[in-house]
């Protein structure tokens, strides 16, 4: 499953902690399949099962022999065999998600891993056996064929890999064991993170993951630092399991890469990406330079403003002093993200609103459903569907901006079929952080009070800054414990190490680290479900402030060219790199000066704050 997502603080109740959110909307997965025993699902793993071995017996040890148009069919079986997967997966995954402590639903969600992979271990040799291929003999038949042609994107994806394959019985061997491996690892993950219970002090025993970091948002600051608490002890408890994981998975990542010959631990992610790893670097090294005049200087400011010499880990997610605590019913959240959409583009709110109309949204927060918030594409002849832990702070609003970004550019994409539409990372966040660019814009233009103004503005610094500099963070996180695992068995106080080497540096010097804090590295998902996802966020963040930049820039005169450019970019999903669709903007993302006019917009806000303290 490929989920775009983001974590956010939350809650768990479904009505949002006894608030009157209205009706929230639950998925109705009836469009992938009726139940797990449907006929049409068991028809499907048939189907797949017969189609794979259909597959190798056409193609295995012939790929060099075939003309353009044999090629072609091969391509096409291979893409129906891939839609046809992932319906199934996308189905098992999603119910999965909605209740990770049923274990019925984890049983059915392995199983089908385990038929699946099974089921595709003939298909293997499809990319080995494609990789050897001459380039010359390669090139002629492309050039025979413009619809093979098209997905010269694939091919160039694929053939990325060549320098790192390893034999075809050894990839075979990494292809059968890969469900008791890291699949098994995330779900153990998953399953402990959902299982946990929390007793905060005057709030109550046996709260979910999400009601205590919900807390971290509340006004009352004793209630965050009970919250914080409340997480460092429990954390504390289950560290040596989240080590292991930890432990685990680094180190079989550290064996496959070395068997490969992959310089880097980063490298499998650069070239899943189609990025090029000094493009990375040259963001990650911008971002970090960038502390003292992103970070650093808004918490100073935040440590006035709430009238504190030094400012404590329950202290950062804090509402401002002057924030009214207000709760945002659905039907407002929907009116504002669509309503903002549509001030773009009627296109794009019309792209966006089937989903709240047919179940294409799971908003409520109920025991053992996943924590935080993503939008999965599922399959391309399908639609994508959104998850959220909706709870109405104007904080959730944000993130329903944001994933219905994801939603409408996987609408987008699909149009490429199943091989084409998958975005690599680097861009994945593009439409999400331009949803909520919008969303923002809108509501700041709406607002000529003062004080909602700086409420609003900080706001959106916080978000970036967490989008931004915090993932930067946590990709040096990443960058050091796997670093370091290559030496050896790492110890939950090693980890709390590395974990703290980062904070001080990115949050900056008028904050204190409780104690407790330092294993709070142990409940991001993406350390274990994707290495080296974080800095996408920061790279579609760069991109989006750049990109939204160059539509204010257009002016009104320019607003229908930007958004025609805007939505065939959207459209393009995997089919071409960021190179090409950032050039009809006028943007390129292996400048320097890219990142430095995204951070820049970042900087502007705060000197804007800066400037009303005046």
């Amino acid at each position: 499953m490929t989920l775009a997502t983001r974590h956010r603080p939350l809650h768990d109740a479904a009505t949002g902690g006894g608030k009157d959110l209205g009706d929230l909307p639950e998925w109705d997965l009836t469009d992938l399949y009726d139940s797990p025993d449907a006929a049409e699902l068991k028809r499907d793993l048939d189907w797949l099962e017969e189609a794979c071995r259909e597959f190798a017996e056409a193609f295995e040890g012939k790929l060099a022999g075939l003309h353009a148009e044999g090629l072609l069919d091969a391509v096409h079986r291979y893409e129906k065999i891939d839609v046809v997967a992932g319906r199934i997966m996308s189905y098992a995954g999603l119910r999965y998600y909605q209740a990770t402590t049923d274990a019925a639903r984890a049983k059915f969600l392995s199983d089908c891993q385990d038929r699946i992979t099974n089921f595709t271990t003939p298909l293997v040799f499809w990319s080995l056996e494609f990789n050897r291929l001459e380039d010359e003999h390669l090139d002629r038949l492309l050039h025979q064929s413009q619809e093979l042609m098209r997905y010269k994107p694939v091919f160039d994806r694929m053939r990325a890999m060549k320098p790192y394959q390893l034999s075809d019985e050894l990839e075979r061997f990494l292809h059968d064991q890969s469900t008791v491996g890291a699949t098994a690892w995330n779900k153990l993950f998953d399953e402990t993170i959902a299982g946990l219970t929390f007793e905060v002090e005057g709030e109550g025993d046996d709260l979910g993951i999400e009601s205590v970091l919900d807390l971290l948002t509340e006004p009352e600051r004793e209630r965050r630092e009970a919250a914080v608490h409340a997480l460092s002890k429990v954390f504390g408890e289950n560290i040596r399991t989240f080590a292991r994981v930890h432990n685990t998975l680094a180190k079989e990542k550290e064996i496959e890469d070395r068997w490969r010959g992959m310089p880097t631990p980063q490298t499998g992610r650069h070239l899943a990406n189609h990025v090029e790893p000094e493009v990375v670097e040259a963001l990650r090294d911008a971002v970090v330079n960038a502390y003292p005049r992103l970070s650093h200087r808004y918490y100073a400011l935040k440590a006035k403003w709430m009238g504190l010499d030094r400012m404590q880990v329950w202290d950062r997610n804090a509402p401002l002093p002057m924030e009214t605590k207000r709760i945002v019913g659905w039907d407002e959240a929907r009116a504002t993200v669509l309503d903002a959409y549509a001030g773009f583009s009627p296109k794009m709110a019309d792209l966006a609103e089937p989903f709240f109309d047919r179940g294409w949204i799971d908003a409520a927060v109920k025991p053992g459903k996943a924590p935080g918030a993503f939008a999965h594409p599922t399959v391309s002849e399908v639609h994508p569907y959104v998850l959220l832990n909706y709870l109405g702070k104007p904080r959730d609003v944000m993130t329903l901006a944001h994933e219905l970004g994801h939603g409408v550019h996987q609408r987008l994409a699909a149009d490429q079929g199943e091989l084409l539409s998958s975005t690599p990372l680097t861009l994945a966040e593009t439409a999400s952080v331009f949803g909520e660019m919008l969303t923002f814009k809108a509501l700041l233009a709406k607002t000529t009070d003062p004080r909602e103004r700086k409420v609003l503005l900080a706001g959106k610094v916080e978000d970036m800054i967490n989008t931004v500099v915090r993932q930067i963070a946590f990709y040096d996180f990443e960058c050091k414990l796997h670093d370091a695992r290559r030496s050896g068995e790492l110890t939950p106080e090693d980890i709390n190490a590395l974990w703290m080497s980062v904070q001080g540096e990115s949050l900056g010097p008028v904050f204190d680290f409780a104690e407790g804090y330092e294993t709070f590295w142990a409940y991001i998902p993406h350390f274990v479900h994707s290495p080296f996802y974080v800095y996408a966020y920061a790279f579609g963040d760069g991109l989006v402030n750049a990109l939204y930049a160059a539509y204010e820039e257009s002016g009104e005169a320019g607003a229908g060219d930007f958004q025609d450019k805007y939505f065939a970019m959207l459209r393009a999903g995997g089919s071409k790199h960021h190179k090409e669709l950032l050039a009809p903007f006028g943007l390129d993302a292996s400048d320097p000066a890219f990142w430095e006019k995204g951070l820049g917009m970042i900087e502007g806000f705060i000197d804007e704050l800066e400037a009303m303290e005046g």
